[in-house]
């Protein structure tokens, strides 16, 4: 019998397959009941789930009804967060670990710090939950590219990995598509964006309106047989996402569907 976290990523598992995803923060200014029908509308099947949409502070059963909703909406749950993991003791760290199994989450998309990683992967290990690290950009003191991360995790548990935000990791300097075959099968997720400017935060537009080299990080995806999804996390536009994100999925598909007609 697998573990709960290796039978929940077999289940976006498909070596080849471009999987496409919605981080809920895309719909931070929306109420759970309007995320998941915005979603269906996108016709994406996959999800992460920010906190917006189902809260630690709601009461155990809240927070089991809230992933029902999910569920019943035919949405597969691939993961949680961004989730901060900042606490230095086992105690405060715990409680987000008791979250994420309640809501059965498979993965928590975190934001520790060095301090505190031997901490999580030991809850990790304990719980069965994924821990991925998302690289937040120049601005994050703690893990500002992938590199960063994969660094601080070398040879711990395989259940700590990292959440590649393409758009953090451009304007930290990375190159995105060289980051998933560095990162190999440490790649849990990737957040999707685009930018303008590559080094610029504040350029943030629909995917494949701007300079991110999203084909040739795709073509790569699928070479090296990743088996995660490409989440969109879309930052902009907080009141009205949709318009710009149906924008960015439909482009994202036509990308897709060309590389496998190539």
């Amino acid at each position: 019998m697998g573990t709960a976290a290796g039978d929940a990523q077999a289940a976006v598992t498909g070596a080849g397959e471009i999987k496409l995803s919605v981080a809920t923060y895309s719909f931070r200014s929306f109420q759970r009941d309007l995320c998941i029908k915005y979603v269906k509308q996108l016709g994406i099947e996959y999800v992460d789930i920010k906190e917006f949409h189902i809260s630690q502070t709601d009461p155990p059963k809240a927070i089991a009804d809230g992933r029902k909703a999910f569920d019943k909406a035919g949405l597969k749950v691939v993961g949680g967060g961004n989730i901060s993991l900042q606490e230095p003791d086992e105690a405060g760290l715990r409680k987000h670990f008791e979250y994420a199994k309640l809501a059965g989450f498979p993965m928590m998309i975190t934001a520790p710090n060095h301090e505190n990683l031997k901490i999580i992967e030991k809850l990790a290990i304990e719980f069965d939950i994924k821990v991925a690290i998302h690289n937040h950009g120049p601005e994050d003191k703690h893990f500002p590219s992938p590199q960063n991360v994969l660094d601080a995790i070398k040879g711990m548990d395989k259940r700590m990995g990292l959440c590649m935000d393409i758009g953090h990791a451009s304007r930290a300097g990375a190159d995105i598509v060289q980051s998933v075959v560095d990162a190999g099968p440490r790649l849990f997720e990737l957040h999707m964006k685009d930018l303008a400017d590559p080094k610029v935060r504040e350029s943030q537009v629909p995917v494949g309106d701007g300079k991110l080299p999203i084909p040739a990080l795709f073509k790569k995806l699928i070479a090296i047989g990743y088996q995660g999804v490409c989440s969109l996390e879309y930052e902009i536009d907080a009141d009205n996402p949709f318009p710009g994100m149906q924008k960015s999925f439909a482009y994202m598909r036509g990308v897709v569907a060309g590389l496998k007609n190539a």
